[in-house]
This record gives structure tokens, sequence and C-alpha cells, in this order.
């Protein structure tokens, strides 16, 4: 029968370690996302997978908070963050890192996350020093404006009768599928 892990037992980095630690050559941008506990899963979510850094947009509230803090778990100090008055100016910033930009939405000519073949993902690879994916808000997703300066549209296929998933799941869902390219190298 499987034991359940102590946390002791589980090796994690500390937060010094994970500082000097390699990153994933992904930066998470939260445009005008509203919900401080949204904002903290994703902190979390970053922590878990070394994301290399959060852009904080707009109304997207910045740490320290209480209510990031209640879900972030610290996940809000170890992980590098910054913040931008727009999401244009955020990808303004990501233009001289040279990142390529996707938004996370449903578009026309999206690619559909699982289509191993023709997904974007190039971290790290051709010259590109990373990527970035834009979150949008939880009720208008990704602004319009904020599409057109992206390199693409990225999209989580569903099959029920919603149409949408919460921005701290959909941010998961994204973050472990570049991971799982990336790491598998």
């Amino acid at each position: 029968m499987p034991r359940k892990l102590r946390t002791i037992e589980m090796q994690r980095l500390s937060p010094e370690d994970f500082r000097r630690a390699g990153k994933l050559p992904l930066t998470v941008v939260l445009d005008d996302v509203r919900s401080m506990y949204n904002i903290g899963s994703v902190f979390r979510t970053c922590d878990a997978f070394r994301v290399e850094e959060v852009l904080l947009c707009g109304i997207t509230a910045t740490p320290p908070h209480p209510e990031i803090h209640k879900t972030a778990l610290g996940g809000e100090d170890s992980v590098a963050w910054r913040y931008f008055h727009t999401a244009i100016d955020a990808i303004e910033y990501l233009r001289t890192k040279n990142c390529k930009v996707y938004s996370i939405e449903q578009c026309e000519g999206s690619v559909m996350l699982g289509n191993d073949e023709s997904l974007p993902l190039h971290c790290g690879n051709d010259g590109i020093n990373g990527c970035a994916v834009v979150f949008g808000n939880e009720v208008r997703g990704v602004r319009q404006e904020v599409i057109d300066r992206s390199d693409g549209c990225i999209e989580i296929p569903q099959y029920g009768t919603k149409h949408s998933l919460n921005v701290a799941v959909t941010a998961g869902i994204i973050i472990w599928e570049f991971a799982r390219r990336h790491f598998k190298k």
C-alpha cells in the first residue's frame, strides 16, 4: 500500500535555491485579473514549475496581500514579478527580451492545446529567449488590443456546455503543457 510522503521527504527547493535554480523560460502575464485568490493560485503554480516571471497588469493586485498569500502559500515570494499599468506595456517589455507572446483565448485561428504538431512552443529555441502567455479578466478574457499584439492564440479544447474555465485552472493547464515539453528535452 502506498504511503503518503511527508513534506520533508519531498526535497523541495528552499526559496534561496529556487532563485538560483534554472527556470522554465516562460513568463505569465495576468491582465485585469480581479480575484486575488486566482492571482495567488497562479503564483503557486508558477512556483511549482519554476516559471521565470509573472507580470501583473491593470487592476490585477500585487503582493503582499493576505488574500494572494492564502492561495499562493509563499509562491508570491519565490517567483519574480513585476507590475505594469497595462498589458500593452508588458508586451513592449517582453519584446525587448525577444519573447514570443501568446494570448490564451478562443480566437479565429487559435491553436488547440494538445495539437503537438502545430503548437508554437518556442521556449528558449531558435534565438527566441522565451515565451509569454497572457491570461485575461475572469469575465471578459483577453482584450482584442492585446490579442492584436500577440504572436498567436492558444485555446484549450472543451467538450461540455461551458465556454470557459477559471483563469487559475486555465493557467495550470497551460503552464503544465509548457513545462512538460520543456523538461522532457
